[in-house]
């Protein structure tokens, strides 16, 4: 039976929970402003681009599955950056390292107010690790000698910002509620602008 890649998986288990989340709410008449391209503008934006809570009734199964998933995904790319940050050399790294980590902590905190914790869908917020769950890479990143922590950290971190722009991407094709929709667009935005500052350093 052929391996089912974890963005695979993802779409499914959003398809899947969305067949039961019924129609569409209406979308929430406060939308996060999108977010700049660079990482950088990115983390001045911060929380206040995200927004504040949704109420849980206004979210569908599919919404809540995302979310999960990108909590989970934010969660690896802080133990990522934070492991390297003390050890990197480049500066121009180091300073992309501190934009991801200010960008997704205030995601984080925004992602958790609103997933529901009660009520119909609550159970859905489980995180699916599928893609951000390889512990060989946080190994790869503690074991790495002095002189090869940009090179790991550059390729560890285009891996995992690649996956998160992968399955923000796919949402947006998927989702319900237009709120998180835009978040998932602007997710999006910035890991692919990540990618290409990870790229094109040093």
């Amino acid at each position: 039976m052929p391996r089912r890649t974890p963005l695979a998986t993802l779409v499914a288990a959003l398809l899947l929970t969305g067949a039961c989340a019924g129609p569409p709410t209406s979308s929430p008449s406060a939308l996060p402003q999108p977010a700049p391209a660079s990482p950088a503008g990115s983390a001045a934006a911060g929380s206040a681009g995200v927004g504040s809570a949704i109420e849980a009734d206004a979210m569908s199964g599919i919404d809540v599955v995302f979310l999960s998933t990108m909590v989970g995904h934010s969660e690896r790319t802080l133990q990522i950056v934070r492991l390297a940050r003390d050890r990197v050399r480049d500066d121009a790294l180091r300073t992309l390292a501190a934009a991801v980590e200010a960008t997704e902590a205030d995601e984080l905190a925004a992602m958790r107010g609103w997933l529901p914790t009660t009520g119909p869908g609550a159970s859905a917020a489980v995180h699916h690790h599928d893609g951000h769950g390889d512990d060989a890479a946080l190994d790869r990143l503690r074991t790495a000698p002095d002189a090869d922590v940009d090179r790991v950290l550059r390729e560890v971190l285009t891996d995992h910002q690649r996956s998160a722009a992968d399955l923000a991407r796919s949402h947006v094709g998927v989702g319900r509620n237009e709120r998180v929709r835009d978040l998932a667009r602007r997710i999006e935005q910035s890991r692919t602008a990540e990618v290409e500052l990870l790229r094109g350093t040093p």
